[in-house]
Formats: structure tokens, C-alpha cells, sequence
């Protein structure tokens, strides 16, 4: 089965790719998401939202950029399709678990998390417990994605400027999101 290929894996092997040196690997950049979620996280804990915005934008876009690397130079494998949506996760989570909890409510944050979560286990469950092939992200999930990282960076754009606007324009994109990864769970390669 062909990997999903979407129009931005397109625009991104015609312009950022290009300029990516042969020997950066889509698991390398995986890797490196890995690296700056702590440094978001204790950005987020001292308050310094600017570099900590700024970091997860960058940690955001290479979620894209490693999968649009992958599918368009043909560099999927196994290690990047274990922990590349585990390292969006722990982004995409602990951020949540901050800036959510301290702008919009608990409750949602609580829900990003614990979906998140949900939705890797059970990810892990089918891939390794009821040995499935190909378990991977369906439109849905990503879509679920975009959301919650336009969302943050509302939210991180709020806590910088002081948009209060934003706070709700977060809080309507991040409750579509929680939508749009309840229904990527009845896909089951969907994480």
C-alpha cells in the first residue's frame, strides 16, 4: 500500500527539500523534534513564550517536513513509523498540558492529552499486538495535526501580544481538533 501523499508533500519536495543536504534523513529530523520538545516544555514552565512559540513552530513544521521527506525520496522505515507520530504526540501534549490548562481550561487540555494517547497505544496495540502491516496516519490525523498546531500557535500568539481574541479562535480550532482525531480513531491506522 502507497503512503499517503498529500499536495504539501508536493510543495515541499519542490522548494524546502531541495534544499536539504542528501544526508538529512527524515529520522534525523524525527530525531530532532524529540530534542526540542523538552526545550519547549521548559520554555513554557519559565514563561517564555516567545522562544518557546518560535521552538514549537519549528518542531511543528518538521513534522511535515520528515514525512513529505520520506514519502517523496522513498526513506520510510520502520524506526520513523514507531516514533515520528510519538514525537508529534509528546510535542503536541506537553505543550497542550500547558498553554491549554492555563488559557482555555483543564478539561480540554485533558482531552487533547488523553486522546493523543489513546490514539498512540492503540496505534501500538494493532502494529505490534494484532500484528498489522502498514499502521499510519489516515487524513483525518493529520488534518487532527494542523488543528492542534494552528491552535497552539494561536494560543502561543496570545500569551506573546496579548490577543485575547485568539484565546477563543484557540479554543474553537482546538475543540474541531479534538473532532477530527475521535473520528481519525475509527481508521485504525490512524495516529
Amino acid at each position: 500500500m502507497k503512503p499517503l501523499y498529500l499536495e504539501t508533500d508536493r510543495l515541499l519536495a519542490a522548494t524546502v527539500i531541495k534544499l536539504l543536504p542528501h544526508s538529512v534523513t527524515p529520522n534525523f529530523i524525527t530525531a530532532c523534534r524529540f530534542v526540542l520538545t523538552p526545550v519547549v516544555f521548559i520554555l513554557l514552565i519559565f514563561q517564555v513564550y516567545l522562544w518557546s512559540g518560535i521552538i514549537f513552530l519549528i518542531a511543528a513544521f518538521s513534522d511535515a517536513l520528515d514525512g513529505a521527506l520520506a514519502r517523496t525520496t522513498n526513506r520510510i522505515t520502520e524506526w520513523g513509523k514507531l516514533f515520528d507520530p510519538l514525537a508529534d504526540k509528546l510535542l503536541v501534549g506537553s505543550t497542550a498540558a500547558i498553554l491549554v490548562t492555563k488559557y482555555i481550561s483543564l478539561p480540554l487540555a485533558l482531552a487533547i492529552v488523553a486522546i493523543e494517547l489513546f490514539l498512540i497505544l492503540t496505534a501500538y496495540y494493532y502494529k505490534y499486538h494484532l500484528k498489522l502491516k502498514d499502521v499510519q496516519a489516515n487524513y483525518l490525523g493529520k488534518t487532527k495535526m494542523i488543528l492542534q498546531s494552528v491552535g497552539l500557535i494561536a494560543l502561543y500568539a496570545s500569551a506573546i501580544g496579548g490577543f485575547a481574541i485568539l484565546i477563543t479562535v484557540a479554543q474553537w480550532i482546538l475543540s474541531l481538533s479534538v473532532i477530527f482525531a475521535v473520528l481519525s480513531f475509527f481508521g485504525y491506522r490512524s495516529i
